[in-house]
Parts: C-alpha cells; sequence; structure tokens
C-alpha cells in the first residue's frame, strides 16, 4: 500500500477534497432517517399541514444535496483514480524500456505486460475505493450507531453486539487475501505467456494441426488462474453471508422489540422505521469496510508486483572514465576477451539470478577491432552467440569479462542515449509499427523528406513503395500483417539507413530476401554509407563475403577471423559453409 499511498500524495489535494465532499454527502445521508422519525413521532401529530410541508421538503432537499455532493464526490474519486493509474503505467512503462537485458528476461515479457495492465487496473479501483468506500463505509457504520444510541440505546445494543463479530471475521479472513491474490496474479502471468506465444505463432500452429494441443496446454493455464481466482474469492466473500445472516436477524430483532417497546410506550413507532434505516445503513459500512479490505488485498498485492519492477535497482550505471577499463588500441570498435553468461534465472524477487546462479556461458573470449568504416560478418550456425555480440555491443547485457569498446570508449561510460545515437539497428524479428510507413521510417526523428527517400532507394523499397496507391503514406496493419516479409524486412532497413548511423547492425535482416535485393542492398550500403562501420550478422556467405573481416562462430568461440579469401584457406568450418551454399569447391 505504500506504493499507492506514494502516488496518491501528488494529488493530496484534490483526494482531500473528494473526501470532504464523500464525508458531507455521507453525513447529509445520516439525517434523512433522523428528520423522518422527526416528522412522524413530533410533527405529524400536531395536526399542522404547514409543518408537515416544511419538514417534508427539508428531507426532499436533503436527499437531493446528498445526490449531487455523491455525484461530485465520486466524479474527483474517478479522476484522481484515473490520474494515479497513468502516472503508475507511465512510471512502469519508462522503467520498464531502461531495464538491463538481464533485468528483463527476469521478470518476463507476459508478466510485465500483466503488471502494466490488470495490475494497474487493480491499483486505479483500490484508489476510487480509498476515496469513496473508506469515507462512506466508517462513517455510515459510527454514525449510525452514534445516532441509534442517542435515539433508544436498547436497539443500539443489537447493532454493538453484531458489528464487532463482523468486524473480527472480516479482518481474519483477509489476512489471508494478499498472498491468494498475488498467486492468482502469477497465474495470469502464465495465461499472458501462453496467449501471446499462440497469437504470435498462430501460422505454426495452424501448419502444424496442434490447435487442438494449444487449447489444451492454455486451458491448463486458465484452469489454473480460474480455481486460484475462485479460492481468493471464494475466501474474501466469506464475510458476505454472515453479514446478510445478521442484516435480517438484525432486522427481524429490531421489528419484534421496537414494537414491544412501542406497545409499553417506552419508545415512538417513527424511531422503528428511522431505526430499520439506521440498522442498514451500518449493515452497509460493515459490507463496505468488507469490501475495501477485498479491494485492498487484491491491490497490495498487485502494487507489490509493480513495486519490485520499480524499485529494480539500475545494474547497469554508467562509469566514469577512472572506472571503466581501456582499450588496448585506438580502433572504432573494439571487442577485448569478452565473455559473457545470460541469466537463466527466474523471477527478479529471487536475487541468485543476479549473483551468478543458475547462469548459461554464451560467449568465450571473442575478440575483434573494426576501423570507422569497415565491416564485419558475423556467421555460424543457430544458437552460436552472434546476436549477443550485437546485445553487449549496444550495452543491452555487460560482459562478465573483458571489454567492448566504441570510438576509444568503455561502452559502460555512455550514456545510453548517447550511445544508442550511433547506431543503426535493424534486429532479427524486429518489429513493424501500425502507423503510415513514412512514420516507421522516420521514427520520432527529424528527418528531411530527401532523407527519408534516400533510404528507400538504398533499402530496395522504392520499386514496392511507389506501387502503394499512397505510398509512405500507406498505413502498416499491426507487426506490418499487410505487408510480405520481404517488404516488411527492406522497410526496416530503411529505418536504419534513414539516420545515416555512424554504426549500422543488420541482425539476420537480409533473411527474407531474394539474392538480387540482397546484392542491391550491399551496393547501396557500399556506396552511399561507406562511412558507416556495419555489422551484418547472416546465414547466408553471398551477404558477407564482402565484408572487411568475418568472424566465423561456434557454441560461443571463434572459430576463424579474416578476410573470405583468407579464411576459405584457414577455417575449415567456413570453407564447409561456403561449399554447401554455393556449390564451389575451395
Amino acid at each position: 500500500m505504500k506504493l499507492i499511498l506514494s502516488y496518491m500524495g501528488k494529488y493530496k489535494a484534490s483526494i482531500f477534497f473528494g473526501m470532504f465532499l464523500k464525508l458531507l454527502a455521507t453525513l447529509s445521508e445520516l439525517m434523512i432517517p433522523y428528520i423522518l422519525e422527526h416528522l412522524i413521532d413530533e410533527v405529524v401529530p400536531l395536526g399542522q399541514l404547514e409543518q408537515v410541508l416544511v419538514w417534508g421538503f427539508l428531507m426532499i432537499v436533503t436527499a437531493i444535496v446528498t445526490r449531487q455532493l455523491n455525484v461530485w464526490a465520486n466524479r474527483r474519486g474517478v479522476e484522481n483514480a484515473h490520474n494515479v493509474s497513468y502516472d503508475v503505467r507511465q512510471d512502469l512503462f519508462t522503467k520498464t524500456a531502461n531495464l538491463s537485458g538481464s533485468q528483463f528476461d527476469a521478470f518476463g515479457l507476459p508478466s510485465l505486460i500483466s503488471r502494466m495492465t490488470s495490475d494497474s487496473y487493480n491499483v486505479q479501483n483500490a484508489v476510487r475505493s480509498l476515496q469513496t468506500m473508506c469515507i462512506r463505509a466508517p462513517i455510515m457504520l459510527v454514525g449510525g450507531i452514534i445516532v441509534t444510541m442517542t435515539m433508544d440505546p436498547v436497539l443500539s445494543s443489537i447493532l454493538c453486539v453484531m458489528v464487532p463479530i463482523l468486524t473480527v471475521i472480516i479482518i481474519g479472513v483477509s489476512r489471508y487475501g494478499i498472498p491468494l491474490y498475488n498467486k492468482v496474479q502469477e497465474r495470469l502471468d502464465d495465461v499472458v505467456r501462453i496467449m501471446r506465444e499462440n497469437i504470435t505463432g498462430i501460422r505454426v500452429v495452424k501448419a502444424l494441426s496442434k490447435a487442438d494441443y494449444e487449447k489444451r496446454h492454455f486451458g491448463t493455464a486458465n484452469d489454473a488462474m480460474t480455481k486460484s481466482d475462485i479460492r481468493a474469492s471464494t475466501v474474501m466473500a466469506i464475510p458476505g453471508p454472515f453479514m446478510q445472516t445478521c442484516l435480517n436477524t438484525g432486522l427481524t430483532l429490531v421489528v419484534i422489540i421496537g414494537a414491544g417497546r412501542v406497545n409499553d410506550g417506552v419508545m415512538k413507532p417513527g424511531v422503528i422505521l428511522a431505526f430499520l434505516t439506521y440498522f442498514s445503513m451500518v449493515m452497509q459500512g460493515v459490507m463496505g469496510i468488507n469490501r475495501i479490505f477485498m479491494m485492498i488485498s487484491k491491490a497490495s498485492a498487485s502494487a507489490d508486483r509493480i513495486g519490485k519492477v520499480l524499485s529494480a535497482e539500475v545494474d547497469q550505471r554508467v562509469l566514469s572514465p577512472e572506472e571503466a577499463r581501456q582499450p588496448a588500441g585506438d580502433e572504432f570498435i573494439r571487442f577485448e576477451h569478452v565473455n559473457f553468461s545470460y541469466n537463466a534465472g527466474g523471477e527478479v524477487a529471487d536475487d541468485a539470478a543476479f549473483a551468478g546462479e543458475g547462469r548459461e556461458q554464451c560467449l568465450y573470449d571473442i575478440s575483434f577491432v573494426l576501423k570507422r568504416g569497415e565491416s564485419l560478418g558475423i556467421i555460424g550456425p543457430t544458437g552460436c552467440g552472434k546476436t549477443t555480440v550485437v546485445n553487449l555491443l549496444m550495452r543491452f547485457y555487460d560482459v562478465e569479462d573483458g571489454g567492448v569498446f566504441v570510438d576509444g570508449r568503455d561502452v559502460r561510460t555512455y550514456e545510453k542515449d548517447e550511445l544508442h545515437r550511433k547506431f543503426g539497428v535493424v534486429f532479427q524479428n524486429d518489429i513493424v509499427f501500425f502507423n503510415t510507413l513514412r512514420e516507421n521510417i522516420r521514427f520520432g526523428r527529424d528527418l528531411s523528406e530527401e532523407a527519408l527517400r534516400r533510404a528507400v532507394e538504398d533499402a530496395a523499397a522504392a520499386e514496392y513503395v511507389d506501387s502503394l496507391e499512397r505510398g509512405l503514406d500507406y498505413q502498416a496493419d499491426i507487426k506490418g500483417a499487410n505487408l510480405s516479409g520481404g517488404q516488411k524486412q527492406r522497410l526496416l532497413i530503411a529505418r536504419a539507413l534513414a539516420g545515416d548511423p555512424e554504426i549500422l547492425i543488420l541482425d539476420d535482416s537480409s533473411s527474407a530476401l531474394d539474392y538480387k535485393t540482397d546484392a542491391m542492398l550491399r551496393r547501396a550500403i557500399f556506396e552511399h554509407h561507406r562511412n558507416s562501420t556495419t555489422v551484418m550478422v547472416a546465414q547466408r556467405v553471398s551477404s558477407i563475403q564482402n565484408m572487411t573481416h568475418i568472424l566465423v562462430m561456434d557454441n560461443g568461440r571463434c572459430i576463424g577471423y579474416g578476410s573470405h579469401e583468407e579464411l576459405l584457406n584457414t577455417c575449415p568450418e567456413y570453407r564447409e559453409i561456403y561449399q554447401t551454399q554455393m556449390g564451389a569447391m575451395a
């Protein structure tokens, strides 16, 4: 709850004003039964129509005022709740965007999505409830008991007996609410993960006729989440039937005992009517408190999950030049004896993952240098560590041993934006956003129309872009669903080239291109971006054979380094790849 309260602090003036309105509305509502009792027992027996009309009018005005104050208070509560949840989501989004690669892997994408959506929604509901129910319910409870005590202590004793019993039940049940709702959100993470995987891989699922298999897989996760939710809701709903039973029993006792006291002449009839209303109000207050505990239990579980992300310490701080490693040479890009392991741990909450336990070695003693304007091709079997080299170069992860240097500086001495502005990148499985082709290429950068057009031409995308009715203003669907694989790749390459980057990263970016288009792309990069230092991860020898340097990798190790001609003579593995793909003899 500390997290929720800290975000509410920004809007404390508005929140307190809304709570004050709710207080006035509740006090006004408590006056209505009292006015009714006075009207029946004191005014009506006088037989004065004017007095009856005056008190009747007062009762109507009080009801109208109560309604209007509730409207204003609820409106203010909803507005404040939306503002708080907006801030939570903004901070959560910003924090998520700045998580290191290891932290992102540890939390997991499905979990981050559910924290951004369902968890933040639970926080929003809690903030709204805290401003309304947390005022109305206690005031109804305490105020109703106080007023009834002044009217008739005997009947009020019925409330004084029932309320403590219900309060103990509510507190006892709520203790189990937070861990139960935590379990629900964890199960929801699994559901989101499976749903995302199946939506992303729907073509594979259909192609292999595995729809029924995935349906059962999803059903298992969905069933686990449903059972967890039912268990949590069942436990938290235990007080409800007790409250309803107490309400009905109390009302019955009020009528029976009240009728006897009226018959004995110690109480007036109007008191019974008012008392029935107050009894309902008090029970509403108790049930409201129960709902508050349910809401807070759920929100506390969600806030705890959100807090784990927001409180995650920065594990990639910017180093001072004195703290950083110094390069052995002045080349533009330099890898020196780099070793690296991916975090194979689970939740971030388990600090063992960050202490080095459960880690999977990925790179072993990788070294290479590139002068400004030179190019590097990286080739090797799937899973050998090619993309990991790119991830380390851009400091998505930090090396365990060795050093990565750009422009004579350890990458750890750069601010992230300063470092990343040097790059134009096309990643594996890169994304086309739901926007126009123009904005997908520009991507928020201040680029001229000429620069955009040149990037499209260099990416060999001009022909298909010009064939579209709206050209660069053509609307791409989510993930570029209305574009072919080759069209998407050329669009992504155009995005990378548009900023004329110092370092161009192409990670398996030509896999969907035919050999002719691939050759046109490489020629355009050589002719128009010769000042860019290029790193290309590829499966085709033809894509990298003209690179200044070629790094051949296998199982995280460098098994060959040099030019195409040198590797044909010195690296049997590279020669085998070349012969297989090109049908040539070394």
